[in-house]
């Protein structure tokens, strides 16, 4: 507040993780600029039918009266209001209609999840024409970045390095920021993988590993294998989160979990396993449900145990109790997977740990491990028309998203999953991977050690007993080893170093390692890969045997245990 009112601030960004208290900041603001009498009326803009009556309603706690039911074509609204919230879209039906009742004012615009503005071109546009006259504008996100080049209005580019522009925000509270001042919580990946086999649209069987090195396009068909409601993958992970939502409950009674689905079809059938798992019924909320926004209230005020939704519950909304998340859809851009994270981070007492249950797909593992990294949205070129929109979401795409505009192709594709199996993989956090020497099974006591995690830590408690768990494991597996080759054979006997996969899954663990060693300094694989061949010995990973490679791994763990420290 200090820095918007210390500048001419007709137009100000503010950038802040979700769960930090923008609506807050926002009518903080608005109550002040009302009291000096610098503005006369307020605008809230939101994404959502959902979010503008919640910002109705948090705005009437703070003495704001707003009406979210106000349309275009309705003209005025009753004295009591002081202003109105919209959305984006219905802005885009009459920007006309808004932009005659922003000149009658002095009025405040708050553009709550500005990205939104750039979802088409009609949107910007309207936006930009219904509130050019206002007095100020004051613009809220989360998430700053967008997977098109459509510039957001009224937000200020500025050239990079590079050349590019790229946004630049007047204020900016990152995740990173917020967790050390303890204002939202820490988050707890959990990776699962598993053997996937389907069948292809002309005919033919695969059969593959969910994590593997794949096209994207197989690693597509891979991860919509394992949410195929029939298979075994999917309710073996649902099992797991309501373990470990039984656990977060043990120290926080009231709290829930969120199962985020594809599609209506699949939020149901996701539902129904959870209620023969649990034994009660789970809250089901599909956005063409006049009641959606009513279910999320009442979710938001009971203590059951879960929720399933598709994208209603993807941003901005407020359920403070949400501790434990499945992320079971397709949708894999930044934004979206931001997004839905960002509905479990939000702090009420200090110590909570948000859990959140991933497919073990290099992708999403990459979003886990920058939680913290902040990003800009950035422009690749302008946009001309509506046809163009899509011409530059492919190339920005295929560019920075490696190919997720094919695999969104592949979706429309006949398909049919045959089976699934899920496997525990790993967990992700503060930028490091905790885990074992491979996948283990679901149920077992390795997974129950990450499962039974208490639900209230301090983040260096939580890093503690990670690496104390990692330790631990790694002498049980040392004293439980067979002897090796050389102590196995004859010494004149041939001895093989280990098989092809044995290899493989080393080579893969070294990898994974090394990128989440990069996500958390900035230092390239390549620099990392040398830096560990110099101080452990040996060729190139691609070439090492096994005894190499794992002390690769045991020293790159050592360098994270003590960076935590």
């Amino acid at each position: 507040m200090e820095k918007y009112f210390d500048g001419p601030s007709r137009d100000f960004l503010a950038v802040a993780t979700p769960g930090a208290g923008k609506t807050t900041f926002a009518l903080s603001v608005a109550a002040e600029l009302l009291g000096r009498r610098m503005i006369d009326r307020i605008t809230v803009v939101a994404p959502t039918e959902h979010l503008k009556l919640q910002w109705a309603e948090a705005a009437a706690r703070a003495g704001i009266p707003l009406d979210p039911a106000y349309s275009a074509g309705k003209g005025r609204t009753s004295e009591d209001y002081v202003g109105i919230a919209v959305t984006y879209a219905g802005v885009a039906v009459n920007p006309l209609a808004m932009r005659i009742r922003t000149e009658r004012f002095k009025t405040l615009v708050i553009l709550d999840e500005v990205h939104h503005a750039g979802d088409a071109l009609s949107w910007g546009e309207g936006v930009r024409e219904a509130f050019e006259p206002a007095a100020r504008r004051l613009a809220l996100t989360g998430t700053p970045f967008r997977s098109d080049v459509n510039p957001i209005p009224f937000v200020t580019y500025a050239p990079g390095g590079d050349g590019i522009p790229r946004s630049v925000a007047d204020y900016t509270y990152g995740y990173a920021h917020a967790l050390a001042d303890h204002v939202v919580r820490p988050v707890l990946f959990l990776a699962y993988s598993g053997e996937m086999t389907w069948r292809t649209r002309a005919g033919d069987e695969v059969a593959a590993r969910l994590g593997e090195p794949l096209t994207k396009d197989l690693t597509n068909q891979a991860l919509r294998t394992a949410l195929d409601p029939s298979g075994s993958w999917i309710p073996s992970v649902l099992a797991a989160a309501d373990s470990r939502l039984t656990e977060v409950r043990r120290h926080v009674p009231d709290a829930g979990g969120l199962v985020i689905a594809t599609d209506q079809d699949s939020a149901r059938s996701y539902a129904k396993t959870l209620r023969q798992i649990t034994g009660q019924s789970a809250t089901v909320v599909l956005s063409d449900e006049k009641a959606a926004s009513k279910k999320i209230t009442a979710f938001a005020e009971d203590d059951s145990r879960w929720m399933v939704a598709v994208r209603m519950v993807s941003e901005g909304v407020d359920v403070p109790r949400l501790a434990v998340g499945v992320y079971a859809t397709t949708t894999s851009t930044p934004l979206f997977f931001a997004q839905a994270v960002g509905r479990f981070v939000r702090a009420r007492a200090r110590g909570e740990v948000a859990s959140v249950f991933v497919p073990s797909v290099p992708r999403l593992l990459g979003f886990a491990s920058e939680m913290e990294v902040e990003r800009d949205h950035v422009l690749g070129r302008t946009v001309s028309d509506e046809d163009d929109i899509f011409a530059a979401e492919n190339d920005l795409l295929a560019e920075a998203q490696q190919g997720e505009s094919a695999s969104a192709e592949e979706d429309k594709l006949p398909f049919e999953a045959l089976g699934s199996e899920a496997r525990f993989d790993r967990v992700l956090y503060d930028g490091g991977e905790f885990g074992h020497e491979g996948e283990v099974h679901v149920g077992s006591e390795e997974e129950m050690d990450f499962l039974g995690i208490p639900g209230l830590l301090e983040p260096s408690q939580m890093r503690e007993l990670l690496q104390q768990r990692q330790s631990d494991r790694a002498r049980k597996q040392k004293a439980a080893a067979p002897p090796s080759a050389a102590q196995a054979r004859p010494a004149d006997s041939v001895t093989q170093v280990s098989t092809h996969e044995q290899l493989a899954v080393l080579r893969r663990e070294l990898n994974g390692l090394v990128a989440a060693w990069h996500h958390r300094t900035g230092q390239a694989h390549g620099i990392t890969h040398a830096a560990l061949r110099k101080e452990c010995g040996g060729p190139a990973a691609a070439i090492a045997n096994a005894e190499q490679l794992r002390a690769r791994i045991d020293r790159i763990r050592d360098w994270a245990a003590r960076k935590s420290g």
